[in-house]
């Protein structure tokens, strides 16, 4: 019986933090794909390619959105990003190569809802994390878009830092 307790109560212990009243949504809006500075992929298609990359963006978003209180909504409207790194040939096949001369950089514009649909925050945000290469964070390592996801992050954190439901487990 006791061997059981420990993975039982540690299971207990995870979802316990995570049933949190946090419940807020996101709707993130792409504007004018197609003049963005970077969403180029290697040997992929290229609409393929931007598909993924969007739908990554749109479940970060989401993400996040989920930490604001119940009925809070985030709306994004995109108006460019520039991956990190760069396509350049690699012989045969083409290759995304980050170096610190192609940082991450995102542009949009936000704003946050209420749970009674008023608007409390906006904003337009044009991100560039020049010194990506230089975090030890360990986060996102080895994750899509892991770069990205973490400059947002901390945007994120700065910006709804009061909206944010506080975790208190």
């Amino acid at each position: 019986m006791n061997k059981y307790l420990l993975p039982i109560s540690t299971l207990m212990f995870i979802f316990g933090i995570n049933t949190a009243a946090h419940a807020g949504t996101s709707e993130v809006s792409w504007l004018n794909p197609e003049k963005y500075r970077d969403v180029k992929s290697g040997n992929e298609s290229k609409a393929k390619y931007q598909a993924r990359v969007f739908k990554e963006f749109e479940k970060h978003f989401a993400d996040r959105a989920s930490e604001f209180p119940e009925g809070y909504q985030l709306k994004v409207n995109v108006t460019d990003v520039d991956l990190a790194g760069d396509v350049n040939a690699g012989g045969i096949e083409r290759i995304r190569i980050v170096s610190d001369l192609y940082f991450p950089r995102i542009k949009f514009s936000y704003e946050l809802f209420n749970n009674t649909g008023e608007k409390i925050k906006s904003g337009g945000t044009n991100l560039k994390d020049m010194n990506f290469l230089m975090s030890s964070s360990l986060r996102y390592r080895n994750k899509p878009l892991g770069y990205e996801k973490k400059m947002l992050d901390k945007w994120f954190d700065n910006t709804f830092d009061s909206v944010v439901v506080k975790n208190t487990n």
